[in-house]
């Protein structure tokens, strides 16, 4: 793999289970661009090595007045600075491409789990761990990745220059080979320390990562209580925890580049003391110690490969073990039992022996492509959103309407049974179709940065116009703002929109994103509080509009909003995580204490009161209210 054939096609199928698994199947899957790294790393490793045999032989041809050899002894040299200047070029080529690929492939695997699980990664894992995994961490485990080859050829090249000097000059060269070995292994002692101190360092750089991720995120707010200086102020603490953190770390892997820099050192020392010894005696030639001495120093080179592959390994591995883990995750899925389970909640009984009797037949139908259609149901609470009609939930925890949104889209983020789509488990069809089946807008939609035509620019039937879902969604003032805001913009399409759209108002951001869902025209939407942050008379148009715009098509909508909760077509409220009750708004709020308590925020006292009211008919108190409307006209 090119670094200009990315990206990858396939990025393959991750070995999630550990960290180091990980890194070994990162590296088998670069099998190729690794072996065409260590060819290249011997040529260059082995063309250094050679240098000091071809000066060792000039050395020797010098002091034997032997032109010839001199000549040879040249040419010699030329050939190995041409292999060294060839290799090192190649071998740097080799190593960025695998250092990219690697990071390339990990960061299209972070992606693919991100499009996978959708919101519920989030709730799984912190967002500021997902985005210090998908930047430093990718870089880092990248940096292993392509220092393995190198390691390699440096190892490789380090034994075969052992034996060398063992044959060429056995008296010096078992001290060099001896020697050399003593020096690789000399720092392992430190480098459980020192992995411990990266890790150490790396869990308060993510931590502080995510709390600048969750400031930022919320900075419109904390301005509006005053607490963007506190939470300043335990950035600076998380800030200051890293700093120490990475000076503590520093400090070792200090040390350890000390001790390779004293020990080869000290190893030259004898190396020169021995063999001054040994020419003294007249057992090796001037040329044979100027060989064996340039062959430590240059052997030096290598061995800071050995330092690298350590600190490689212990900054990447940390890195790999939050990959692996967010990589780990999967949809909660258990279709089994999805066609099963008690049917609660009002009138669900007389739509289960429909929703058996069209099971297989739907089935049959989205195994040739097509997407199923027909009622939304959800075994496990019982909800159920009839076909081509404009269903709210009221759930008086918000938490638990998220999770029963993210259900209902076919990515849980708890076990349970799957909901069925027309009879047909969601969890059984591919990701792409029950996406394309059903759309889950949660309550805080993210606005990606750039122009409104591209945030609208979205997979869409083409059946609604960006026009229509713009005005259903009360968008006027919002497109007014972005060209005021916009210096060279009078199309409000060519307009830009910041990152996350922070420059808009929470409610101009939900409406966007409302429009967005709209267009898109799934033949399932479900709007998690779509309109909390907007004023009564524009929620009142957005439900006049939503519901005129998706007649016809099947709408969930999770609110405790009254204007919404008056124009759907059914009304269901969840308790305690099953049906409680279904039906119309106006009927429910005078017939059910628990939906009118969470519809109208009522107190214990005025719930005593309503409950007081509740014993006169409907009728009774019809009757009561024209007779007031007619005191007031007299």
């Amino acid at each position: 793999m090119q670094i200009q054939h990315l990206p990858y096609p396939d990025p393959g199928v991750p070995d999630a289970r550990s960290g180091p698994r990980f890194l070994w199947w990162l590296g088998r899957n670069q099998l190729r661009g690794q072996l065409v790294s260590l060819a290249w790393g011997l040529l260059h490793f082995g063309s250094v090595s050679t240098l000091p045999f071809c000066v060792g032989f000039a050395v020797q041809a010098v002091v034997e007045r032997s032109g010839a050899r001199l000549a040879l002894a040249g040419g010699l040299m030329a050939l190995a600075c041409v292999g060294n200047a060839v290799g090192d070029t190649f071998l740097h080529r080799a190593a960025v491409t695998n250092w990219i690929t690697a990071a390339a492939r990990v960061q299209q695997l972070l992606a693919r789990k991100a499009t996978q699980l959708g919101s519920a990664l989030t709730r799984r894992v912190a967002a500021g761990e997902v985005v210090a995994v998908s930047t430093g961490d990718v870089e880092k485990i990248g940096w292993f990745v392509e220092a393995v080859s190198r390691f390699t050829a440096a190892a490789v090249t380090i034994v075969l220059v052992c034996i060398g000097l063992v044959v060429y000059q056995p008296a010096l060269g078992v001290v060099v080979a001896v020697g050399l070995p003593v020096l690789a292994v000399a720092v392992l002692p430190l480098l459980p320390r020192a992995t411990r101190r990266a890790d150490f360092q790396r869990e308060k750089a993510g931590y502080a990562t995510e709390l600048a991720s969750d400031t930022v995120a919320g900075l419109r707010v904390l301005r509006g209580i005053g607490g963007e200086e506190l939470f300043l102020a335990r950035y600076r603490r998380a800030s200051q925890e890293v700093r120490h953190a990475a000076v503590r770390s520093a400090r070792m892997w200090s040390l350890i580049s000390a001790i390779q820099v004293l020990l080869p050192g000290l190893l030259l020392i004898a190396v020169v003391w021995y063999g001054v010894q040994l020419a003294r005696q007249g057992r090796i030639t001037v040329g044979e110690l100027v060989t064996v001495y340039s062959s430590v120093m240059i052997l030096t080179y290598p061995l800071r490969h050995f330092e690298e592959i350590a600190m490689a390994y212990s900054f990447s591995r940390p890195s790999a073990k939050r990959a692996a883990r967010v990589l780990s995750l999967e949809r909660f899925m258990d279709a089994e039992g999805a066609d099963g389970g008690s049917l609660g909640g009002a009138g669900e009984d007389a739509r289960a022996g429909s929703r058996e009797a069209t099971h297989a037949g739907s089935r049959e139908a989205t195994r040739v492509g097509e997407l199923p259609s027909g009622d939304l149901y959800d075994p496990a609470t019982g909800l159920l959103a009839p076909s081509g009609r404009l269903t709210a939930v009221v759930c008086g925890d918000p938490d638990a309407a998220g999770r029963l949104a993210e259900r209902l889209g076919g990515h849980p983020s708890e076990k349970g049974t799957s909901v069925l789509l027309g009879g047909v488990p969601l969890d059984e069809l591919p990701l792409d179709r029950a996406r394309a089946a059903v759309l889950v807008q949660d309550k805080d939609p993210v606005l990606l940065s750039g122009s409104l035509r591209e945030l609208l620019d979205v997979p869409a039937s083409g059946k609604v116009r960006a026009e229509a879902a713009l005005a259903a969604a009360q968008c006027e003032d919002v497109l007014a703002a972005l060209v005021q805001g916009s210096l060279d913009a009078d199309d409000p399409m060519d307009a830009r929109i910041t990152e996350r759209g922070r420059s808009l108002s929470g409610g101009q951001r939900q409406r966007l994103a409302l429009a967005r869902s709209l267009i898109t025209d799934p033949e399932v939407l479900v709007l998690d509080e779509p309109t909390s942050a907007v004023d009564s008379h524009t929620e009142a148009r957005i439900a006049e509009g939503l519901r005129e715009l998706r007649a016809g098509r099947t709408t969930v909508v999770f609110t405790s909003s009254p204007l919404l909760l008056d124009r759907a077509d059914r009304v269901v409220l969840v308790h305690e995580g099953e049906v409680a009750a279904v039906g119309v708004h106006r009927e429910l709020v005078h017939k059910e204490p628990r939906y009118r308590a969470v519809v109208t925020r009522e107190t214990e006292e005025e719930a005593a009161l309503s409950g007081v009211l509740n014993e006169f008919d409907v009728d009774e108190l019809d009757e009561l209210d024209e007779l007031d409307e007619i005191e007031e006209t007299a």
